[in-house]
C-alpha cells in the first residue's frame, strides 16, 4: 500500500482541503506573502498570522527525477517526480508524482494541473484513519 503523508501542525488543515479537492495556498495575514508548504512562521516578516486562499492548482514542470529503482513497494520503479512551480506565486513549489504522461514527454516549463489522486484504504482501515487518503500528483494540460 502507498505510504499516507505524515501531516503536522502546520499542513493539517491543507491535508483536509486536499481530501477536498482544493489546492490552497497560505499567506501571511501581515505582509500578504505567499508560502507553500504551510508554515506557522512568515519568512518575510516574521508574522504568525496567516489565511488561507484558494489556489488555482497550476503549475509549470520545473524539475524531476525518474526513479529506476524500487525503494518501496507502493512505488515500483519506474516513476517520475516533479518539482512544480506554481502558477500562483514566483518561487513557490509542490511536489508530486506525474499522472497519465510519459516522463520522456516532459520539459522545463511544461504546464501542469493538480491532479488529487485517490488512495486505497489500508488494511480495512477506515479513509483517512492512517494519514491523508488524497494526495496531489500533477497532469500534464493540453
Amino acid at each position: 500500500m502507498r505510504p499516507r503523508p505524515a501531516p503536522d501542525r502546520d499542513s493539517a488543515y491543507w491535508w483536509e482541503a486536499v481530501r477536498d479537492r482544493r489546492f490552497l495556498v497560505q499567506y501571511c495575514a501581515d505582509c500578504r506573502s505567499p508560502r507553500f508548504p504551510p508554515r506557522e512562521v512568515c519568512a518575510v516578516c516574521l508574522s504568525l498570522e496567516w489565511h488561507w486562499h484558494q489556489g488555482t492548482g497550476t503549475g509549470t514542470v520545473d524539475g524531476w527525477t525518474v526513479t529506476r529503482r524500487t525503494f518501496h513497494p507502493a512505488f515500483p520503479a519506474p516513476y517520475t517526480v516533479l518539482r512544480v512551480a506554481l502558477d500562483d506565486a514566483p518561487a513557490l513549489y509542490c511536489w508530486g508524482g506525474l499522472a497519465g504522461a510519459d516522463p520522456a514527454d516532459l520539459r522545463r516549463g511544461l504546464p501542469v494541473e493538480a491532479e488529487f489522486t485517490e488512495l486505497p484504504p489500508e488494511n480495512g482501515r477506515p479513509p483517512g484513519e492512517d494519514g491523508p487518503d488524497v494526495v496531489v500528483d500533477w497532469r500534464p494540460l493540453g
